[in-house]
């Protein structure tokens, strides 16, 4: 990069863009673009310079990812005082407590760069600009002897910005943003892992996917190529993980459908804004997987006239599979929740029957299977089966992770160091079954043992009793 140093030669010219947004910083603020171009303009006044905003461009993540090169210029505080960067330092904790001890990470809200992509040298600022009293973003000033060798950058890095790169795009707070964390749980997933009626499972899926390989049938009969379906029902009993078993099913297929995921309307603009990012977004990458969960919560009243003019309005939502859960159908309105064309069909998920109960105890029998500290025959599956009618799979996973926990208590206290769970720091089996339900697993039976002498069936009775008191008083809705 040695052919910009006459560009960045001698303190007193190479200060006036910092001494300049110093200046716009500490008095009353008007419009920080305007005032650092003019800034930029005087002190490199052979170079182009392109304003970039960095939600569309953003050039330093770009080059982190390997494909260009940058290099922070080094604090100098000139004859002025000034200093030539404004950052801030935070700390931001480990992901998972246990598995670190957190980083401290330096955020620039103005800083200069000496940067490097295809064998080309530029200079950048970024910084934190404003318009008027509120609004602010992140911007970059691109400093260049030749602007085609710019535009190519900002179109490498804003065609690299705007693929996923083992992400999902997660809508919450009135923004957009790229969630590698739920791409990770999404991949974990599989309709192996989901207890269902095989007959309902196979329709979910065959559903999903004629939609998305039938295209060129949706346009041979001149009908819009989009569909809608709800998952309904009591909580605890598959939504979510059929919804995240999907979304990978999708990924796999060839080209991948991406997921966009809707966590919240919740913006300072307003729904109406939200909505209209939400469906402009599904429109640029369809053809898409539109998940709202919760949608009771997510389309009030409020909210409702805003939703249908995006899903009935004039533009076209081509490849758009919206899919909505619900715990509580009754409280959609009938113009979402009744109206082919919007959400076509329904599909109940109730509370598991004697057989997906059975096949629910025996995924716990398998987990427990290397455990020497519990006895669970074959027997004991359907045993607990039997007493669990009306409970969820949710109300079901709370029974047997109960009951284990007071059978470790009960160990710990009676001096058993080899209690069977010591792959868990706490004594405990490492039991996550919110996000995967694998299927039956059906080992060799002991049943010659006498249940009424099996501490897993003496504890998780107790658990039952409890809980199902429980829901005799939980309020009508």
């Amino acid at each position: 990069m040695e052919n910009y140093n006459s560009h960045t030669a001698g303190s007193s010219t190479d200060s006036e863009a910092a001494r300049q947004y110093f200046k716009h910083s500490s008095a009353k603020r008007t419009n920080t673009n305007a005032v650092l171009a003019m800034a930029l303009k005087r002190q490199y006044p052979a170079l182009h310079l392109s304003l970039v905003p960095a939600r569309t461009a953003d050039i330093l993540a770009f080059a982190s990812s390997g494909r260009a090169l940058f290099t922070e210029v080094e604090d100098d505080t000139g004859e002025s005082g000034i200093p030539a960067s404004l950052r801030l330092k935070m700390f931001v904790p480990p992901t998972k407590r246990g598995s670190g001890d957190g980083v401290v990470a330096r955020v620039p809200m103005f800083a200069k760069f000496l940067y490097k992509y295809n064998d080309h040298d530029f200079i950048a600022y970024r910084a934190r600009a404003q318009d008027g009293a509120f609004d602010s973003e992140d911007m970059y000033y691109i400093l260049s002897t030749d602007e085609t060798k710019t535009d190519a950058l900002i179109q490498a890095a804003g065609t690299w910005g705007s693929v996923l790169h083992d992400e999902i795009w997660v809508f919450d707070g009135g923004f957009w943003r790229k969630d590698a964390g739920l791409y990770a749980s999404v991949i974990k997933s599989s309709w192996d892992s989901v207890i269902l009626d095989q007959d309902m499972k196979k329709a979910l899926m065959d559903d999903h996917l004629s939609f998305f390989r039938s295209r060129s049938t949706y346009q041979n009969l001149k009908v819009p190529w989009k569909r809608g379906i709800i998952y309904y029902g009591p909580p605890g009993n598959g939504k979510t993980i059929s919804i995240k078993a999907m979304m990978h099913t999708l990924y796999n297929l060839t080209p991948e459908v991406p997921t966009l995921y809707v966590r919240s309307l919740t913006s300072y603009f307003g729904p109406e804004d939200s909505i209209q990012k939400i469906f402009s977004l599904a429109r640029q990458f369809s053809p898409c997987y539109l998940v709202f969960e919760d949608l009771d919560s997510l389309v009030s009243d409020d909210v409702r006239s805003y939703f249908l003019n995006e899903v009935d309005g004039l533009q076209s939502n081509d490849g758009i599979f919206m899919i909505g859960s619900t715990n509580h159908l009754e409280r959609l309105d009938p113009g979402i929740a009744k109206r082919p064309s919007r959400f076509d069909r329904k599909y109940l998920f109730p509370n598991p029957n004697l057989k997906e109960r059975v096949a629910y105890c025996h995924f716990w029998q398998s987990k427990l299977a290397g455990n020497k500290a519990i006895e669970f025959p074959d027997k004991l599956c359907e045993a607990i089966a039997d007493i669990t009618n009306e409970f969820s799979f949710a109300y079901m996973q709370e029974a047997f992770v109960a009951a284990l926990l007071a059978i470790a208590r009960n160990e710990g206290e009676h001096g058993d160091d080899d209690d069977g769970f010591s792959d868990d720091e706490y004594g405990v089996a490492t039991v996550d079954l919110a996000d995967e339900w694998i299927g039956v697993v059906d080992p060799a039976g002991r049943d010659h043992v006498d249940l009424e002498h099996l501490k897993l069936w003496v504890e998780i009775k107790k658990q039952i009793k409890i809980l199902r008191e429980g829901i005799k008083e939980e309020p009508e809705e």
